[in-house]
């Protein structure tokens, strides 16, 4: 990492600390997201916002606790974050990323972790995956940052619930078929139909010797 890359990490993971300090004194239940999440489950560091997931009826409270830590607060046009700015560093409070609300159940699978000397909740792999996924478009369909993440943490990341739960893209659907062909993930049963069950659901139908994903050892 450059000297520039680590002052960058370094300013992200101050303003982390002092956005999550200011949630906790206001009572807002948050995990870590995006780039940092990532980075604090071993994956490569990030030079880009410090991301919080948070619940849609807690967003507003959560950007007023961070105003009122001297923060310049932020409501952009999207409908499914609100922004928060640190001197130069960006804070978003995510609680509607591509593939649905922020709700109990992803709190659920959040971990508490030790980032930098300060413990707070991190979002699963699984769930950072799943939204980086669904938020590939025509527009942006660039694959090069999410498989960085998927070679660096794949023996941490749940394939099979990965793949459910973004089938519905068809640029999620490309990226496993990347990720085969790269050697990241592997498929060991015979049924391609099963991939993304389109089959199954349109004939009510349950296959048999169903596909799953393991990763390569």
């Amino acid at each position: 990492m450059t000297s520039a890359a680590r002052e960058s990490l370094d300013e992200l993971v101050a303003t982390m600390k002092r956005a999550g300090a200011a949630l906790r004194e206001a009572e807002v239940e948050f995990m870590l997201g995006g780039g940092l999440a990532i980075w604090a489950r071993g994956g490569p560091p990030t030079d880009h916002d410090v991301d919080f997931f948070v619940r849609e009826e807690d967003a507003e409270r959560a950007l007023a606790a961070l105003a009122r830590v001297g923060m310049q607060a932020e409501k952009p046009p999207e409908d499914w974050l609100f922004k928060a700015h640190d001197g130069p560093v960006l804070v978003d409070l995510i609680f509607r990323p591509a593939g649905g609300a922020i709700g109990d159940e992803h709190f659920a699978r959040a971990t508490p972790l030790e980032v930098c000397a300060h413990t707070l909740p991190v979002a699963s792999i699984d769930d950072v995956i799943v939204t980086k996924l669904l938020a590939l478009t025509e527009q942006e369909p660039d694959y090069q940052a999410v498989l960085q993440v998927a070679r660096a943490l794949r023996e941490q990341i749940d394939w099979t619930d990965v793949e459910e739960r973004s089938s519905s893209s068809p640029f999620a659907r490309a990226f496993f078929t990347l990720a085969e062909g790269l050697g990241i993930v592997e498929r060991s049963s015979s049924l391609v139909a099963a991939r993304n069950g389109c089959e199954t659901r349109a004939s009510g139908r349950q296959e048999e010797g169903g596909s799953h994903r393991r990763v390569r050892t």
